[in-house]
């Protein structure tokens, strides 16, 4: 593992329903004041100045609440985390802006916390087993892990323990966002905002499900046990309870780190194509995915020899989710006609995913279309479908480095989220495009030249 020992620790995480309340309601106030008084000042300006200073005014509310909010530590950091990866349809995006910038908390809990929290799980005898690190190598908004050696058999593993009243302060920190947002303003409380919201309900709970969690790493495991490309940390059951994992200790370096980076382009090649036929086996064969593309959810382990592949670690399976038929199977049709450009075949799919709130022009179906097939660019029959020339190698291989597709499918959606005729999307899809644009991340980090369409043509061959 990437060890990252925090410098700083804190004594206790504050997780009291009152005191939380408080100092929601305390920043919402404020806020919206300051909101309030700002935007009654720019009334004031000319027509033509007045929406960008109020998106001005709004950015600077937005930021200060993404502060204070980062200061409360614990779920409520989570909870923001996830608004701002998946509320675009909903926030604002000086909203959602300012959220991005919350991190996870890097200040560890005291080892005297952690070490009770340890005894309430697994009891003085289970805990007399193991010989503990008492510095963690890693700490986030929820809790933190630490290095233990299990004393009979002196195997290494990581003890992941979550901060204790965390797990009873979710339903309570959802309830003061919530109540902080109609404070504020910024977004209108509809039923399409209760239906986004209640899933990043349903993900908060996932993420402090610790059986959960340790369930879906085994599953992924004994999925990929056999697969040389890939690392995935053994379940010690033994030592796992509602609110502590324990897996092996699985050593390794970042994804963007200049060791990783530096690396032959052959190598790096390799782990981008290992990347990518992970991704479309989780949606292809297993149709259940990690939904989160962190980076910090991904390691390297270099090669031993020269024999053996680079590895991929893979960490973090709390955000791992299942998708449904109604969704995975129009999803997997999508992915099929926007890599065959089939017009017919993706309308028939957007159909069943009730993508529109009426029948679009025909103007609109076109937009939607270049959007799609634009997304597949790195996958497709280049004989077919060239991409701009120089996205290719003298291979054939497209070239992710100097790839500027992010922008153009950026620049395409705008011209299609324009349209009137737009429902907001399943909030299933939109995990999976989440996914999907992980994956072109990390083939942009590493600078991956290879042809796509090798990797996914297998997949759509089977189904």
């Amino acid at each position: 593992m990437s060890e990252h020992n925090s410098r700083t620790t804190i004594k206790r995480v504050k997780t009291g329903a009152f005191e939380r309340r408080f100092s929601m309601a305390k920043m919402g106030i404020v806020a919206g004041t300051r909101l309030a008084a700002q935007s009654a000042g720019n009334m004031f300006s000319a027509k033509e100045e007045r929406e960008d200073r109020q998106k001005a005014i709004l950015s600077k509310q937005a930021l200060y609440l993404a502060d204070e909010i980062g200061k409360l530590k614990g779920s409520i950091v989570k909870i923001g985390q996830m608004m701002a990866l998946y509320g675009e349809h909903f926030l604002p995006t000086e909203v959602t802006d300012a959220l991005h910038t919350l991190e996870d908390e890097t200040a560890s809990l005291d080892w005297t916390s952690i070490y009770e929290a340890l005894e309430d799980e697994l009891g003085p005898e289970r805990l007399a087993l193991l010989e503990i690190d008492e510095t963690s190598i890693g700490a986030a908004s929820l809790g933190q892990v630490h290095r233990a050696t299990i004393k009979a058999t002196g195997e290494q593993i990581c003890l992941k323990v979550q901060y204790p009243g965390v797990a009873e302060a979710v339903d309570s920190d959802l309830n003061a966002v919530k109540t902080l947002l109609r404070l504020i303003k910024v977004v209108p409380i509809t039923e399409e905002f209760e239906g986004w919201f209640n899933e990043i309900k349903e993900m908060m709970y996932r993420e402090v499900d610790y059986v959960h969690e340790a369930e879906k790493t085994d599953a992924f495991y004994q999925r990929l046990k056999d697969d040389p490309r890939y690392i995935v940390p053994k379940i010690f059951p033994d030592f796992c309870t509602q609110k502590v994992i324990a897996t092996s200790y699985e050593p390794g370096i970042d994804i963007d780190s200049e060791e990783t980076k530096s690396l032959s382009q052959e190598r790096r090649n390799k782990l981008c194509a290992a990347s990518l036929d992970l991704c479309w086996r989780e949606v292809f064969d297993w149709e259940e995915m990690q939904t989160d593309p962190n980076f910090g959810n991904y390691f390297v382990r270099l090669r031993e020899d020269e024999d053996s592949p680079d590895k991929i670690v893979l960490l973090d399976f709390g955000a791992v989710r299942k998708f449904s038929a109604k969704t995975i199977l129009p999803g997997k049709k999508i992915i099929r006609a926007s890599f065959q450009h089939d017009t017919e075949l993706l309308f028939e799919a957007v159909d069943e995913l009730n993508f529109f709130d009426e029948t679009p022009p025909e103007s609109v179906k076109e937009s939607l279309s270049k959007l799609c097939f634009l997304a597949m660019e790195p996958f497709a029959d280049y004989d077919k479908f060239p991409p701009p020339n120089y996205l290719l190698n003298s291979n054939g291989e497209y070239i992710w480095g100097a790839s500027d597709l992010a922008a153009r499918l950026s620049l395409q959606a705008g011209l299609s989220a324009t349209s009137r005729h737009f429902a907001i999307p399943p909030r299933e899809l939109m995990f999976l495009a989440r996914k999907i644009m992980g994956a072109y991340t990390f083939m942009s980090v590493l600078s991956a030249e290879l042809k796509g369409y090798d990797i996914l043509s297998p997949y759509l061959d089977r189904t």
